[in-house]
């Protein structure tokens, strides 16, 4: 029998800068926590050790966190450490509850209703304004209103504050403006809110209300933010307000691992926080018990050779953690170069297949990627070698037909629940569904059916070893009111399948294999990266995907996009001095970033065949007169037309909203054979550079 007190088990494991910040109860604390470093460790145990040596009143403390899955993950290690009273929820589930709370006696009346997407907000606001936008652009407009939201940005501020901002969807600064205006305007019809005016409306009635302020500090006393780096300024007015002037406050990030600057996200905050807080402790923790060695050597190396410019004036910024690996040596990074990105996925699913093959499961085996759109060539190469996988940021694991079946059924059986081990009595349940012990020898959706219900039944097996205790076996109501909880954080069990995921959603993640691909210039960094401070972030963005491995990394880029095309695609700078040079080729010399330069006084345009001088935006789209003969192969002309067509009727747009005539001339004209040269074309914006390069490229390269 385990004779120790229970704060003496608390701190039992801990390392000596992870008991520092288990320890340091008071005032205010900065914990700089690398990847792999245990910092979820740290800041459960620091809680856990609060309240049981009676600092913290558990009902007194909030814990935030920035996604419902974390937020999750958090409740369930403060319930093993027997402190499951104590709150943990992000921004947004805080801020609500508050608000539904003091809704009736600030405000009054009802709370409007909660609008989960803005996608139909954003597009009935475009056809009030007459904006031809479609699926995508509706997508970035979207993206773009909540990031001006989060800056505390109005319509009105908004044109003054994202001169910088690119054109999302296509528009202008003073359209995205007005729409931005128009929607506030649609909401407010329907009586809704979205998820920032739930913080904004919260910020406001806690600066107006002092009541409502100080009934809200006398709530919560303690406060702990993890991944503070990520914070956004409506979020940090949020956080003072809560604050009131005290101090009591604990704050963990990684300036490093800041990748959602484009969401309003900013590491300022965390930076700066020794400064705003005059004799806060700060915990480095750097011990890495994630990743080998050599995984986190080389993760190591991309940092230091990050270039200087942006926040790097900044002391903290300027110099990143260092990580020391805790973990005995493994395997070296792999390096594989590849005629084409069909023949890239082709290796990369026959390398995976080899790993499941000599014992890594499956589930611990991840595919990343810098835009969704890489993710349809790695489906079909897994799919064709018999490898399961599974889609992060797919369709969600409880919305699953056979998973809401699989716990309806699990939920009438636990009324009639009979004295059995859970374990069995999942199987024999949901064996009504069709599971079974062996997997299916097929793929598709019987497999994926398969993979589902087995992700419940392992759920199972572990919950009755980690919850089980002397006095309570882990029963089936137990394991059914889990899953409620599990459903409505989306807090989804382990599936097993290869995770395909984008280097942005595999944040907070891990496993033992990752293979990190399509590393080429204009896809990593990606092409509109063009400031120091964007292409930094792209670095920390690659940062992220490195240090999601334990052991196994494989890097891999492709000299050329389809098969037989030419093969003029450079291996990301980012891997210079990091791959060997008999990998791709020694590099030429440093690479130039990618910045936009100031635009120069335009001389006039002439034409490129007769020499006058061009006076209507079509011809200088194109280059050259309008009677002057075309340079172009006509086929490639119609081909892209043909295209264009298709998109714009699946999109439901004009043809000219995907692209104009003079655009499309443009392109054939110039035959370009990689994202950097199509960007340079009149027409082609970021925006629609993301959306249709890869397939213009395609149409092009195969003409």
């Amino acid at each position: 029998m385990d004779e120790r007190t229970a704060e003496e088990r608390i701190l039992a494991g801990l390392d000596e800068e992870q008991r520092t910040v288990a320890t340091t109860l008071a005032g205010p604390l900065c914990v700089l926590a690398g990847a792999g470093t245990g910092k979820t460790r740290a800041i459960t145990h620091r809680i856990a050790y609060g309240v049981h040596t009676g600092v913290y009143n558990p009902n007194r403390l909030l814990a935030v966190t920035f996604t419902a899955r974390a937020a999750a993950e958090m409740r369930t290690r403060l319930r093993d450490l027997g402190v499951g009273t104590v709150q943990a929820r992000t921004f947004h589930a805080a801020a609500l509850r508050q608000l539904q709370y003091f809704w009736p006696h600030a405000v009054g009346g009802q709370l409007p209703g909660l609008l989960d997407h803005k996608a139909q907000i954003i597009a009935e606001a475009a056809r009030r304004l007459r904006l031809p936008t479609d699926r995508a652009a509706i997508r970035d407009l979207a993206a773009e209103v909540e990031w001006a939201k989060v800056s505390m940005l109005t319509p009105e501020t908004y044109l003054t504050q994202a001169q910088d901002r690119g054109e999302p969807g296509g528009l202008d600064k003073l359209a995205v403006g007005r729409l931005f205006q128009a929607y506030e305007d649609v909401k407010a019809d329907r009586n809704l809110i979205d998820f920032e005016d739930v913080l904004l409306i919260t910020v406001g009635i806690l600066q107006e209300d002092p009541r409502v302020a100080a009934t809200v500090r006398d709530q919560y006393r303690h406060f702990v933010v993890d991944e503070y780096q990520d914070v956004s300024p409506l979020q940090q007015r949020m956080l003072d307000l809560w604050l009131g002037g005290r101090d009591d406050l604990c704050v963990v990030g990684d300036a490093s691992q800041t990748i959602y600057s484009f969401t309003g996200a900013t590491p300022r905050h965390l930076l700066d926080f020794p400064a705003r807080y005059p004799g806060a402790n700060v915990v480095k923790l750097v011990r890495d018990y994630r990743s080998t060695p050599q995984v986190v050597g080389l993760a190591n190396s991309l940092l230091k050779s990050r270039r200087s410019g942006g926040l790097a004036a900044d002391a903290l910024w300027s110099t990143p953690l260092e990580l020391v690996a805790q973990r005995p040596g493994g395997p070296s990074p792999e390096f594989l170069e590849c005629s084409d990105d069909e023949a890239e996925a082709g290796a990369v699913a026959a390398r995976i297949k080899t790993l499941i093959e000599h014992g890594t499961p499956a589930s611990e085996i991840a595919v990343l990627f810098r835009t969704n759109g890489q993710s349809e060539a790695y489906e079909q190469a897994l799919s064709g070698a018999g490898v399961g996988y599974q889609l992060r940021g797919g369709e969600r694991f409880f919305a699953r037909k056979e998973v809401r079946d699989g716990i309806l059924q699990l939920r009438a059986g636990s009324r009639a629940a009979e004295d059995e081990p859970l374990g069995q009595l999942v199987r024999d349940i949901l064996g009504n569904l069709g599971w079974q012990a062996e997997a299916p020898t097929t793929g598709g959706a019987v497999r994926e059916r398969w993979e589902s219900l087995s992700a419940l039944v392992a759920l199972a097996d572990d919950l009755v070893v980690s919850r089980s205790t002397p006095e309570h076996v882990f029963s089936l109501v137990d394991f059914v009111a889990e899953l409620t909880e599990r459903a409505s954080a989306q807090h989804a069990p382990t599936v097993q399948g290869v995770t395909l995921a984008s280097l942005h959603s595999a944040k907070g993640l891990e496993w033992d294999a990752v293979f990190l691909v399509g590393l080429s210039e204009g896809l990593m960094p990606i092409s509109f990266a063009d400031t120091p401070e964007t292409v930094d972030e792209e670095r920390r963005l690659l940062y992220v995907g490195i240090t999601r491995a334990r052991e196994f990394l494989n890097f891999s880029w492709s000299t050329a996009r389809t098969p037989g095309g030419r093969a003029n695609r450079r291996p990301s700078r980012f891997l210079d001095g990091l791959r060997p040079s008999s990998v791709g080729g020694a590099p030429t010399g440093p690479r130039q970033p990618a910045v936009r330069k100031p635009r120069k006084t335009a001389s006039p345009s002439v034409c490129r065949v007769c020499g006058k001088v061009l006076t209507t935006g079509a011809e200088r789209k194109i280059g050259r007169c309008s009677t002057c003969p075309a340079g172009y192969d006509e086929a490639v002309f119609e081909e892209l037309r043909a295209w264009r067509l298709k998109e714009a009727t699946t999109a439901e747009v004009p043809a000219f909203v995907v692209f104009t005539d003079a655009t499309l001339m443009a392109i054939a004209e110039a035959a370009p054979q990689d994202l950097q040269a199509l960007s340079a074309l009149p027409g082609v914006g970021p925006s629609k550079l993301e959306r249709y390069g890869e397939a213009v490229l395609e149409i092009v390269s195969s003409a």
